[in-house]
């Protein structure tokens, strides 16, 4: 029984607690106590799968044996079994939802990763997808990976490991030059430095500055093949704001090197994955 990360460890207690923490009355109630049998999971979307580890520890927590035909990352298509749990009947029942939902969770931002992914490869540029910290409270890690799985790229995990200057730091400092020039005095050396600006004029500020990173915030997809043009290589650039599927062949064709989309994670559409039993042997 392999481990998870710690923080994800104790994401399925909890979970586990919220479902259990009274028994499971209607399984107590029907079910006897010896009773065995197997499930499988069938996607009834096409996917990208995703928190299949998760989905293992929940069974393995129960009694039960659980295991993937298919890695996070792999397509799915309707009707295709992803894999199977086997135990006590019991154990399968109490575990269903919360592997269910585990994974109907992060399968559903794989796929809208995906979706994005390759909405930004058919422009036949370079630019990449990655998410932002608009994740669900407690599930940030899982969510993520289920990015990575989706063939998008991580921002920032928290505040700590990153330097972004937004609107209101700006507006604080007053200024992107004077933001950039304090995160340059102050921050530390080894964290790359990235600042949002709202126009063009920002943009120069903030490369005068010698920020490593522009956020180019809201912007159209005209003044956007500006900043490109402008800022020669100088900086990497990152779109945001308004970002749909249907938008992002247009953005990547300015040529900015990424997008970050909120989306990803917060608006993400849960995967349809079931979950069907069968009875073992009598």
């Amino acid at each position: 029984m392999a481990e998870l990360p710690r923080a994800v460890e104790r994401l399925v207690d909890l979970a586990l607690e919220e479902d259990l923490s009274l028994g499971d009355a209607t399984s107590e109630a029907t079910i006897p106590a010896e009773a065995t049998g197997r499930g499988r999971f069938l996607s009834k979307d096409d996917l990208v799968l995703a928190g299949t580890a998760v989905a293992v520890r929940v069974f393995e927590r129960l009694g039960a044996s659980c295991r993937f035909d298919l890695p996070d990352g792999a397509r799915a298509d309707p009707g295709q079994f992803l894999g199977v749990a086997e135990g006590p009947m019991r154990a399968l029942l109490a575990a269903e939802r919360t592997a269910l939902n585990v994974l109907q969770r992060l399968s559903g931002v794989a796929t809208a990763t995906r979706r994005a992914a390759d909405a930004l490869a058919s422009a036949g540029g370079r630019t990449r997808v990655h998410d932002t910290r608009k994740t669900t409270p407690g599930w940030r890690r899982l969510e993520k990976d289920a990015v990575r799985a989706g063939g998008g790229l991580n921002h920032r995990f928290s505040l700590g490991d990153g330097i972004l200057i937004k609107d209101n730091h700006v507006a604080a400092c007053g200024g992107v030059a004077e933001a950039v020039r304090r995160a340059r005095a102050r921050g530390n050396a080894m964290l790359r430095v990235e600042v949002e600006v709202v126009d063009l004029a920002g943009l120069e500020e903030a490369i005068a500055a010698r920020a490593d990173i522009v956020l180019l915030d809201n912007m159209d997809d005209a003044a956007m093949a500006e900043a490109v043009r402008r800022s020669g290589g100088r900086v990497l650039l990152e779109a945001s704001g308004n970002m749909t599927l249907e938008r992002l062949p247009r953005v990547a064709a300015t040529g900015v090197d990424f997008v970050s989309m909120g989306a990803l994670t917060h608006s993400a559409r849960a995967a349809d994955v079931s979950f069907e039993v069968e009875p073992g042997p009598r």
